[in-house]
């Protein structure tokens, strides 16, 4: 697909949820290098109002920011309001985060937290976008999962079911989507450069976030699910074809040596 004809089939303006940082900070630069619009949401505005102005300069496109908190179960309805009257090819549903360590040690109501921004939100802004694309006749949905969604991951527990979830409603959908025009991809990244990260030490295998949302643009079209490092895709293809016993204690023990 030529740079004109991913802007005609998608554009002319995306929405990036978690746009302030990591990923979804990448795939707004990415987008807009490309000459998309862009609505930008994220919980940090300030982050995003200095987003929104540097793309505004450097690529000559528009950019405005909603300030929404996804933890808020109303947030998505907002979101969908506020875009009623902008023309979106493209949702880019990536806010998320993660909780690490022993499931029992983690606090209940952060995770209750992470179940709302990683599961309801993209839910619910799927279900909105979903009527104004088919509509279009043409468009995308850009899910970000995790590769530690694909199985289940000891000490990693509650974040991986999160995960689970999205991959499966981005698979259903993209099922769904056959023959409207509007593709579906599912996005499970590994080990990525993001505030996150930072500050960890020996991590191997860390992509760009960069990589990453280019990556997922370019194979937009290739779902239902894509993989963008070659490493995690050819560890988790390894893990799902082994005895399932045998691969989660395999993992829990390397998981508990580095807690």
């Amino acid at each position: 697909m030529t740079p004109e004809e991913f802007r005609e089939t998608y554009g002319p303006a995306a929405l990036v949820t978690g746009a302030s940082s990591g990923i979804g900070l990448a795939f707004a630069e990415e987008l807009a290098a490309r000459g998309f619009d862009l609505v930008l949401t994220a919980r940090r505005t300030g982050h995003l109002d200095a987003l929104a102005r540097r793309l505004r300069s450097s690529c000559g496109v528009r950019a405005r920011v909603i300030g929404a908190d996804l933890s808020d179960p109303g947030a998505p309805a907002r979101l969908l309001e506020e875009t009623a009257g902008d023309d979106i090819g493209l949702v880019v549903s990536n806010a998320g985060f993660n909780i690490k360590g022993a499931y029992e040690t983690k606090d209940t109501s952060a995770m209750a937290r992470m179940l709302t921004v990683n599961c309801h939100a993209p839910m619910q802004l799927a279900h909105g976008f979903i009527p104004r694309l088919k509509t279009r006749g043409k468009g995308g949905i850009v899910f970000t999962a995790s590769v530690e969604g694909l199985i289940g991951c000891p000490y990693s527990t509650a974040y991986s079911a999160s995960k689970a979830l999205v991959v499966s409603l981005g698979e259903g959908l993209w099922g769904e989507m056959q023959g409207t025009g509007v593709d579906v991809l599912t996005l499970c990244p590994g080990a990525t450069e993001s505030e996150a990260t930072a500050n960890m030490a020996g991590i191997a295998d860390l992509q760009p976030a960069a990589e990453v949302a280019r990556l997922a643009l370019d194979n937009l079209r290739e779902g239902p699910t894509f993989v963008p490092h070659a490493h995690y895709r050819e560890m988790f293809e390894r893990l799902r074809t082994m005895p399932r016993r045998e691969a989660l204690a395999g993992m829990a023990q390397s998981m508990k040596a580095l807690t």
